[in-house]
């Protein structure tokens, strides 16, 4: 294999039990986005991230009860957002209906995410949320 070829990758990963709310994981990665330079270059970008995880936290600790292992891994392209929880059970986008207070997070994190994708582990699932920043030409 040619060597510019090789996948040049960073990443970071947290647990967050159900006690430790999540401004911790909203903070955490929002740190690590700072590190990236994207506070600077893409600051949208950065409200969209942080409102995803957000989301699926909150998904982890609230639908599954669980502490949820957040991954954030950034390969040149994309940045994957992950959270793990330890259930099985798959989320389902729901219609909530205009009065409903909640059953959007889903949703949300559909528009907001480049891609989204979901999958069974052993122990649980994972739920990836990607995101693409813009091209430096695009951003001037």
């Amino acid at each position: 294999m040619a060597e510019d070829s090789s996948v040049r990758a960073v990443g970071w990963a947290r647990s967050l039990p159900v006690s430790s709310g999540v401004k911790a994981a909203r903070d955490w990665t929002r740190g690590h986005l700072a590190a990236l330079g994207w506070t600077e270059t893409a600051p949208d970008l950065v409200d969209s991230v942080l409102l995803t995880v957000s989301e699926l936290v909150t998904n982890a600790h609230v639908h599954a009860r669980s502490t949820a292992q957040l991954i954030l891994t950034w390969d040149q392209a994309c940045l994957h957002v992950t959270v793990h929880d330890a259930s099985p059970r798959l989320p389902e986008q729901r219609d909530p209906g205009t009065g409903a207070l909640g059953g959007r997070g889903l949703l949300l994190v559909d528009a907001l995410a480049d891609t989204v994708e979901v999958h069974r582990c052993p122990y649980g699932k994972d739920v990836t949320a990607c995101f693409q920043p813009p091209s430096p030409s695009a951003a001037g």
